[in-house]
């Protein structure tokens, strides 16, 4: 008979050693390899360009790229770190990081968080309520958006495209300039 995992909390995500990246999630800490060149890329140009574009259209939102930790339904039971992440609603934002969903969310894929990210974040910020969730994957060289502000669930990109954002009408991003010479 096999011996029961344990169950994390809120207390064990926060009492990490320095420098630990996880994310807590039904119970199970799960640990945050370090990123790829590209994976970074791609996490600097949108946290770059959205924030370009929020303060160039008065905005008031605010851009977050990881490590910032999300308590994703405000109760202290799941703490994602999304690569970026960008909140509207400033009562959301705590010294801790964001108390609820984001508005929008941007998940860059490894090899090593395919499953998470296309499948169980997948779920979680859309029962959260996260309003639009981007799955940038430069190994199929593709990005998932999924608009679930409007149930509009699935557009598909490829990295030679031009991805364009419904929470943030105008907002594009054309991903051949960011892997260009990478």
């Amino acid at each position: 008979m096999p011996l029961p995992k344990p169950v994390y909390t809120a207390d064990d995500y926060w009492n990490l050693p320095d420098g630990v990246r996880a994310e807590l999630i039904d119970g199970e800490l799960w640990d945050l390899a370090s990123p790829s060149r590209v994976h970074q890329r791609i996490v600097h140009e949108l946290d770059r360009r959205l924030g370009n574009f929020i303060d160039e259209h008065g905005g008031s939102c605010e851009v977050y790229p990881a490590p910032f930790a999300v308590n994703l339904f405000a109760d202290d039971t799941t703490f994602v770190e999304p690569d970026v992440c960008v909140v509207c609603d400033h009562s959301k934002l705590s010294d801790r990081g964001c108390e609820g969903a984001p508005d929008l969310v941007v998940e860059v894929v490894s090899p090593s968080s395919s499953g998470m990210d296309y499948v169980s974040k997948l779920h979680l910020y859309h029962d959260a309520g996260v309003r639009e969730y981007w799955i940038c994957d430069p190994i199929r060289e593709r990005v998932l958006v999924y608009d679930f502000a409007s149930e509009r669930l699935l557009s598909e990109y490829g990295f030679e495209d031009t991805v364009r954002s419904s929470v943030f009408e105008g907002f594009t991003m054309d991903f051949a300039q960011v892997v260009a010479g990478m």
